[in-house]
């Protein structure tokens, strides 16, 4: 959930709430007309305040300043300073300050809760806890004072207390706005997301047009996977104040997640109509044509309109370049990727988008020799491994794809994906005890790794051997992923390898309905089928696994040796 309100934010309003209320204790108007110290202390200070709302900080300090000589014991005039002192990043003087403050005058609840929200500016969140129960122990009705404790309660982790302290503030003002909008941020940091959107709702019945709240409920529902909740929402808004471009953008980025690309792209274009020169709008834009896959061209042109005004936009560019991908301009979409300079942050990511192009394009060795390139030049970065040593396996080329996932290893023994990759590798090439242990050592870094337990359940299976520890490990991986059609394919191998055919056919056939375009899964239902007699449904799968790899001449030899009762 994004944060609408930081603790900046609150140390900044206090700031500015401390700048404009004068000081008590400077004398009255009439008292300033006989000539004096006060008289001059209050001359001094009068123009610290005139300076300082101009913005002229280091006039205003040194008139503060000077004033203070006059009445040095002021905690007005001292709390007022600090805060200069704080607009210029001086924090060890606005704090040596605001202590005196406090040492002076106690029960000067001014100087208390700026120097509590100094303390949590400062990470000292025990000190800002302390100095806040102590401004509510004096006067029980400042209501700031509630929040900067919530607030410090839960940047020290103390959620119970956060909670407790809002309750307390909520049972003095039901209808305090920031103090519902802050339990139901609370209530998102404890994961309680329940009760954080009753709160947010609550906020929301106390000002409907309240746009933290509802930007945070909407991303709340997002985040759950709600969206035609947020999008509701957000319509409900617009209904009453259409111009709003930041509801509507969020609309528009709910409907993306949603994969309603064409609304998302009609609501982008609306805000692009009020002002053109958003940058976002029109990136998200782009992103609505190539991810709704029915208009590339238009993804394209936005993509250049916005290039036009930032050439150096390297998210921009990369889409750019998968735009044209996608309509085959692979030249075109090269000379995108390869203007990312290393610095970015999309530099690999456009390195191996390049590889994968030209190895579609037909020139896998081109696509091996730049991300070679990359590794020789010192570009250390795992995906670069993962995807030459995948280029290797595809080629057939199993011992480079060894040494590649070898050499990213030794940069990283605790990855767990690149041990699994190299037991597949190490599986293809027949290695079985080399690809056993490469699994067995990624479940001592992931023991639940349900894809690395049917891994090695399966290869005992595909060879016949160790059959019941098989079949518990298989179980024990459908457990961890009850329906994973190609866990399901391994038990219901292990029972056909058992000769229990009948059980062999019951989880092939879920295994097939949850994964209907794999051959392989037919094959095996076609092989169960046919020990059990079953020799018309047997047929009748092994045409299907044909039909889904028609080069397989392992399923045609297999249609022909075929011999049906009869006829």
């Amino acid at each position: 959930m994004r944060t609408i309100y930081t603790a900046k934010h609150i140390f900044l309003l206090s700031l500015l709430l401390f700048f404009v209320v004068a000081c008590a204790s400077l004398p009255r108007e009439d008292q300033t007309r006989a000539e004096g110290p006060l008289s001059e202390g209050y001359y001094h200070y009068s123009r610290g305040v005139l300076f300082a709302i101009d913005g002229e900080l280091d006039e205003a300090i040194g008139e503060y300043e000077s004033a203070l000589r006059f009445d040095p014991e002021s905690p007005c005039l001292m709390t007022e300073l600090a805060s200069l002192y704080i607009q210029r990043k001086e924090m060890d003087r606005a704090l040596s300050l605001l202590e005196r403050s406090v040492a002076s005058a106690p029960e000067y609840v001014d100087s208390l809760i700026l120097l509590g929200s100094l303390y949590g500016n400062l990470k000292r969140y025990e000190d800002a806890i302390h100095t806040y129960v102590k401004v509510i122990g004096i006067d029980p009705e400042r209501r700031e004072a509630y929040l900067f404790l919530n607030l410090f309660y839960r940047e020290n982790n103390e959620y119970d207390k956060a909670v407790s302290v809002l309750d307390d503030l909520l049972r003095i003002d039901p209808s305090n706005l920031m103090g519902s909008y802050y339990l139901a941020k609370t209530y998102v940091a404890m994961d309680r997301y329940d009760d954080a959107q009753i709160w947010l709702q609550k906020t929301l019945n106390i000002n409907p047009a309240f746009r933290p709240a509802l930007m945070d409920l909407g991303m709340l529902y997002r985040s759950q996977d709600k969206n035609d909740k947020a999008i509701a929402i957000y319509e409900d808004f617009l209904r009453s104040d259409p111009a709003d471009v930041q509801i509507r953008f969020e609309l528009g980025n709910t409907l993306m997640k949603a994969k309603i690309y064409d609304v998302a792209s009609e609501e982008f274009e609306k805000i692009l109509e009020w002002d053109s020169s958003l940058a976002d709008a029109r990136f998200s834009l782009g992103l609505a044509y190539l991810l709704g896959g029915k208009d590339y061209d238009r993804a394209i042109t936005e993509f250049l309109e916005l290039l036009r005004g930032r050439p150096d936009n390297d998210k921009a560019i990369y889409f750019l370049a998968s735009a044209y991908e996608k309509k085959g301009q692979y030249a075109d979409a090269l000379k995108e990727l390869e203007s990312i300079p290393g610095k970015s942050g999309l530099y690999v990511a456009a390195r191996v988008k390049m590889g994968i192009i030209l190895k579609v394009a037909g020139d896998a060795e081109k696509a091996i020799g730049l991300i070679r390139g990359e590794i020789e030049k010192g570009k250390v970065d795992l995906e670069f491994y993962r995807f030459l040593a995948a280029l290797y396996e595809e080629g057939g080329r199993l011992e480079e794809a060894e040494d590649v996932l070898k050499g990213a290893l030794s940069l990283s023994p605790q990855d767990a994906d690149l041990h699994y990759r190299l037991g597949v590798v190490y599986g293809k090439g027949n290695k079985h005890r080399e690809s056993v242990e490469e699994m067995e050592a990624l479940l001592t870094i992931d023991p639940d790794n349900a894809d690395a337990i049917n891994f090695i359940g399966y290869s005992y299976a595909e060879r016949g051997v160790r059959l019941d520890e098989a079949e518990e490990l298989i179980k024990k991986a459908l457990s961890l992923k009850p329906n994973n059609g190609y866990i399901t394919d391994s038990l219901g191998w292990v029972y056909f390898q058992q000769n229990r055919f009948k059980l062999a056919i019951e989880y092939l056939k879920k295994a097939l309905d949850l994964l209907p375009e794999d051959p392989t899964i037919a094959s095996h239902l076609g092989d169960a089928y046919k020990k059990d007699g079953q020799i018309e449904k047997a047929l009748d799968v092994y045409k299907q696994a044909l039909r889904l790899n028609p080069e397989n001449n392992g399923l045609k030899e297999k249609i022909r040796d075929i011999r049906i009762p009869g006829e």
